[in-house]
């Protein structure tokens, strides 16, 4: 590993350009394949069943999901199809949950994850600038194991798939890449501001609310609807849907803008971090 780690001074002044963040991700590919792999083994380390966990948690909370919103709170997803099954509404929360979950839970670790990794700052010469994308992968497993999870259900409730499953990548990259820069932009704000920590929880609830996670768009008063497509959550839900349950192109042209728009946002996160990341070990 400590052949991948090159020479940094934490001190110096870091490169903020694509290129320079692009040529990083390459030359420590292996190490963030590795620190990833040991992030996902280490939240079950000590478990009787290990990794399998990352398997079992999202079908039991699948059958929660069907439980309690279809059999007590007796819930249908009004006039999104003609069947309006328990079962239907169960996956098609569960898409808002593993959408929700993904940006998140990396959202909310963010500020801590320099925090929590001070020998890299402070003793080890590291590229701690992939820090967030190694938090982000082990996020984004768990994502995908989720995904197998609600392929799975789909095809046992309904008996076939929606070919259309094959547009989800292009539906939650764009996505992934506004959570990186939002996590690199709140990891640097984390060393300097404790706060945000606190901050973030709030701010990621509200927003898991505000999104048409456990209900549809359409029940939202058409006066209050624009907060919630201002929502960065609300769109890329609503495509993950149309391609995994109702069987539809996602909305190419929406998608580009988002991605657009979530690649600026990156850009900005990483020149953040990379500016600021001089002064960390000053602070901790």
């Amino acid at each position: 590993m400590s052949s991948q780690l090159g020479s940094v001074n934490p001190h110096a002044v870091q490169p903020t350009s694509v290129a320079s963040l692009i040529q990083s991700l390459i030359q420590h590919r292996q190490l963030i394949f590795q620190m990833g792999k040991r992030e996902v083994i280490g939240r079950y380390k000590g478990s009787a069943m290990g990794l399998l966990w990352s398997f079992f948690n999202p079908v039991f909370m699948l059958m929660v999901y069907t439980f309690v919103f279809s059999e007590i709170f007796k819930s249908r997803w009004g006039g999104a199809s003609a069947s309006g099954s328990k079962t239907e509404f169960a996956v098609v929360l569960f898409v808002g949950m593993i959408v929700q979950t993904l940006f998140c839970e990396s959202l909310n670790r963010s500020p801590s994850l320099i925090l929590n990794n001070v020998n890299y700052v402070k003793k080890v010469v590291f590229p701690i600038e992939i820090l967030p994308i190694v938090s982000l992968g082990a996020n984004l497993f768990h994502s995908l194991i989720s995904m197998t999870v609600l392929l799975l259900a789909f095809f046992i409730f309904n008996g076939y798939l929606q070919w259309t499953l094959i547009f989800i990548p292009f539906v939650i990259l764009p996505i992934v890449i506004l959570t990186m820069g939002l996590t690199w932009f709140l990891a640097a704000l984390g060393v300097f501001l404790r706060d945000i920590g606190q901050t973030i929880t709030i701010i990621t609830t509200m927003l898991m609310f505000l999104a048409p996670v456990f209900y549809p768009i359409t029940a939202v008063p058409v006066e209050m609807r624009p907060y919630l497509i201002a929502n960065p959550l609300t769109f890329i839900i609503e495509q993950a849907r149309e391609v995994l349950i109702w069987g539809n192109q996602p909305n190419w042209m929406g998608l580009g803008i988002y991605t657009l728009i979530a690649c600026v946002i990156a850009w900005v996160g990483y020149v953040f971090f990379q500016k600021t990341r001089k002064g960390f070990a000053d602070v901790l």
